[in-house]
């Protein structure tokens, strides 16, 4: 493995779920130009949630505790 997670598992289901929303947003307002922001946030939202790393995250030195 290439990267250390950084992102706690409720953590990770509520990204994966607010990037299926933002991709469904971006989805039925297709043309419009909020919908290609939202649908940039929600493919990333959803990767950083399905891999639990965030490279922002990691940037400002985020760890996931082990011992909670």
């Amino acid at each position: 493995m290439f990267y250390v997670k950084n992102v706690p598992g409720w953590e990770r289901a509520l990204r994966v779920l607010m990037g299926l929303m933002a991709l469904g947003f971006a989805a039925m307002h297709w043309g419009q130009p909020l919908a290609m922001g939202a649908g940039i946030m929600g493919a990333m939202l959803a990767m950083s949630g399905l891999f639990g790393f965030c490279p922002m995250c990691a940037l400002v030195g985020r760890k996931l505790d082990k011992g909670a």
